[in-house]
């Protein structure tokens, strides 16, 4: 093109576009660069912890762990709250399925009135029947009577809330035992400050336990250490020749129950008085020995409802005798 001519682009009107962003250099747009630097750095170099990791795969490093492992993983941090609270019954059951598999079926829980029919509620509170309770409902001295309108009061529900509360009272003992430090007796009649609120206390975790598997494992885990405890004890003790439960120190150390299965003396017996506490080894109530099978029998899980049942019959047949009375009186009147 020679000089003076016309450009094509400038002929079109065509402008060509030089803009540039421009550098931003104030000092706060630099103060919040290096802080999102520095957040993105902390960021990508923080560790991830167990809980990013697959759900089962938590589910089974947990069932490792014991009851009180658990509990103290909860203080750690909301996230770990949030996940056990969520996952707690399914924690629960991988956990007790090997850790206390005798224990369990040993020690049930009893059944909340809110979960018996509204219909079998007058049953259970009739006077005629709770009267027939009373040697169950009898206060022990170690042993807080449960209430009627808390939970189920058929004579199964009974006995496990006694002995729910019993490894709550054996367990508060255990250091006494062990060091040889008689443990205070209560005259006859008598109901001191400190044994009412050791007792309420008692009863105050046994009613967690009602409402949380995780606290119901809690109470297995404690009577295990106290079995473990008085074992000892009585294996120390060389005028004791009774029959004993073998343990070895691996039984122990794998905080498992599974040494219960092995044959042993049968200790079903209910201690009544804290006096029982000095020569109790094991306390394992609803099992007996099967000598032709050469192992143990649990009573079953469904043993409260065969006793709901029997007090549904019990209460017809006093409804049908009345009846029958009525109409006998009726018939010698006229």
């Amino acid at each position: 093109m020679r000089k003076g001519d016309i450009s094509e682009d400038e002929e079109l009107g065509v402008l060509e576009d030089k803009t540039e962003a421009l550098t931003l250099r104030s000092k706060r747009t630099e103060r919040t660069r290096k802080k999102q630097a520095k957040k993105t750095k902390k960021t990508k170099s923080q560790p991830l912890d167990i809980l990013s990791l697959p759900y089962e795969l938590v589910l089974g490093i947990f069932s490792w762990l014991r009851p009180s492992d658990v509990f103290n993983l909860q203080r750690v941090n909301k996230a770990f709250y949030g996940f056990i609270a969520q996952a707690e019954r399914r924690i629960t059951r991988v956990i007790t399925r090997w850790r206390y598999v005798c224990l369990e079926k040993c020690f049930r829980l009893p059944i909340l009135l809110q979960q018996v029919g509204p219909s079998i509620h007058a049953l259970l509170q009739d006077p005629d029947r709770q009267e027939i309770l009373t040697i169950h409902k009898k206060p022990y001295q170690h042993v807080q009577s449960p209430d009627p309108a808390e939970i189920c009061t058929c004579l199964t529900c009974l006995l496990r809330w006694s002995s729910l509360c019993l490894i709550v009272d054996f367990a508060h003992w255990q250091e006494n035992l062990d060091i040889g430090e008689p443990i205070p007796m209560i005259p006859r009649g008598k109901h001191p400050e400190w044994n009412q609120a050791l007792l309420a206390s008692n009863a105050a975790i046994v009613r967690k336990a009602l409402h949380s598997p995780l606290w119901h494992a809690r109470l297995l885990e404690t009577h295990l250490d106290s079995i473990t405890r008085s074992i000892r004890r009585q294996a120390a003790n060389k005028g004791n020749k009774r029959k004993r439960f073998r343990m070895l120190k691996e039984d122990v150390d794998s905080g498992s129950d599974l040494f219960l299965e092995r044959s042993g003396p049968p200790s079903l017996d209910f201690p009544f008085h804290r006096d029982n506490y000095y020569m109790l080894e094991a306390y394992l109530p609803n099992r007996s020995w099967n000598a032709d099978q050469r192992r143990w029998m649990y009573v079953p899980a469904d043993q409260h409802n065969t006793d709901i049942q029997f007090i549904v019959k019990w209460a017809e047949f006093r409804r049908r005798k009345a009846a029958a009375e009525l109409e006998d009186v009726a018939k010698s009147s006229s």
